[in-house]
């Protein structure tokens, strides 16, 4: 490894994800070469070059994005949800200030405005630096930067957005707040009639108890919630989930409402299609009970 910065996960060449969130297990990864690392008002960011998965962004110790398996979440984050609204004009995305979300929704045709609200400047900063793939979208004309409270953001707006994305972090720290039921009446509010939802709702692997009262919350808020995932080898155990909301009680968000044809999709998306779309609900059984 060379380059002068030290970081405490990092020995001996390797960066080490560590957590009480993922007990017993860690994660790591060969570092070719520390790019930046900051203290910011809010939380640990780190950016390194590693051997194998391109330049990877680490936000309190725990791995966020890395440049050669990103897609695969921020594709399926985004499109499960605009694929479930039958026309998506104005989008909000809280959190997500590496723009990976922000530059899958300005794909859409439909989206005129997209607005994306994150609390920490520096993420959206060393982003643009670190990760230019992820951050274009912030280069659209139908998108608007915020940075402050999503929480205290989405407070101002009644009846305002067809879709609203949380792209958040583990619900520790300034995060903990999007995985509740204040905040879920908050977006309830916000968006228009029929309007849809995703957000980042863990593993099902090591988080089955958070998910489950994290769909129980929802639906004392939304009519339809479901529950959607998608594989991703630096995420613990190697899977990511998303809670899909919609405001219409008869809308079925396992179907996508528009799609392209397949060499249409091929072109525009590296892991997502109308058939992910579908299969990403189907749940192993041991999940399927437990958020029955």
């Amino acid at each position: 490894m060379s380059g002068e910065i030290v970081h405490p996960t990092i020995q001996d060449g390797w960066f080490r994800e560590i957590s009480e969130m993922w007990p017993g297990q860690a994660m790591t990864l060969r570092v070719k070469k520390v790019l930046h690392h900051e203290k910011s008002q809010y939380q640990d960011v780190l950016v390194f070059e590693s051997t194998d998965y391109g330049n990877v962004l680490v936000l309190d110790n725990v791995i966020q994005c890395t440049e050669r398996d990103e897609f695969a979440y921020q594709e399926m984050i985004t499109h499960l949800a605009l694929n479930s609204h039958p026309n998506p004009k104005k989008v909000l995305v809280i959190g997500g200030g590496d723009g990976g979300v922000l530059r899958e929704v300005v794909k859409h045709e439909s989206v005129e405005e997209a607005i994306l609200c994150d609390i920490d400047e520096a993420v959206i900063r060393v982003s643009k630096e670190f990760l230019p793939h992820m951050s274009a979208g912030f280069n659209s004309p139908k998108a608007t930067v915020h940075v402050g409270d999503g929480f205290k953001f989405l407070e101002k707006y009644k009846n305002e957005f067809d879709v609203i994305i949380t792209d958040s972090s583990d619900p520790e720290g300034p995060a903990e707040s999007l995985f509740q039921k204040p905040y879920f009446e908050l977006l309830f509010g916000a968006l228009k009639e029929g309007g849809v939802i995703t957000t980042q709702a863990e593993n099902q692997w090591l988080h089955l108890k958070l998910i489950a009262d994290l769909k129980k919350a929802c639906r004392e808020v939304f009519p339809v919630v479901e529950y959607a995932y998608t594989t991703i080898p630096t995420y613990p155990s190697g899977q990511i989930g998303f809670m899909v909301c919609s405001k219409d009680k008869n809308a079925n968000v396992k179907k996508p409402l528009r799609t392209l044809p397949d060499e249409e999709e091929e072109k525009r998306y590296r892991y997502y299609s109308k058939y992910i779309h579908e299969a990403s609900f189907v749940l192993p059984t041991f999940a399927a009970k437990a958020l029955a």
